[in-house]
């Protein structure tokens, strides 16, 4: 007689094959994560650097169209770092404040516009061209303290630009 034996099969994976997936998925992870901190990092730098670069030239611009002396103030308050643009007569505190939409962003040391109660500021004339000082604004993030993005206002005409960290300092500076 000739009985039919049913093969009992299991499948699925060993306990030591999972704890090798399980190995391999946390190294790649390890290596992945501080590049793609730093890389969306970059990234909310490069936003907060635009949004300044484009206030300051809304205060030239005021200042050209309007016939009058015009601020662009630049602050932190409360962790979040703010802006404004304003007549040169009316005071920084009481002008309207924009603040940066990332709170990971701050005013870096490299940062060298004029200084009034906490607040950094650049002025410009009835022509747009820079009164009293050159300078840089130089942000950088809390998260990853190496990157840094910066607008530098470099000519008295008013002439900016946008720049990164760069690899070697200048005047001590990695932002020019």
């Amino acid at each position: 007689m000739w009985v039919m034996r049913k093969k009992l099969t299991q499948k699925g994976f060993t306990l030591l094959e999972m704890l090798s997936v399980i190995f391999i998925v946390g190294v790649i992870a390890a290596i992945a994560a501080p590049s793609w901190l730093a890389f969306t990092e970059g990234k909310r730098l490069n936003v907060g650097r635009d949004e300044l670069y484009l206030g300051l030239r809304e205060a030239q611009t005021k200042a050209q169209r309007r016939g009058l002396d015009w601020q662009f103030s630049l602050r932190e308050r409360n962790g979040a770092v703010e802006w404004a643009t304003h007549p040169k007569s009316v005071p920084a505190a009481t002008a309207q404040w924009t603040a940066l939409e990332s709170t990971s962003l701050k005013i870096d040391g490299e940062t060298t516009f004029a200084t009034s109660g906490g607040t950094y500021y650049v002025r410009f004339d009835d022509d747009g061209n820079v009164q009293y000082r050159l300078g840089r604004v130089t942000l950088s993030s809390s998260r990853v303290p190496k990157l840094k993005r910066c607008v530098v206002v470099s000519t008295i005409i008013g002439a900016m630009r946008k720049s990164k960290e760069q690899s070697t300092p200048r005047d001590g500076k990695l932002c020019y």
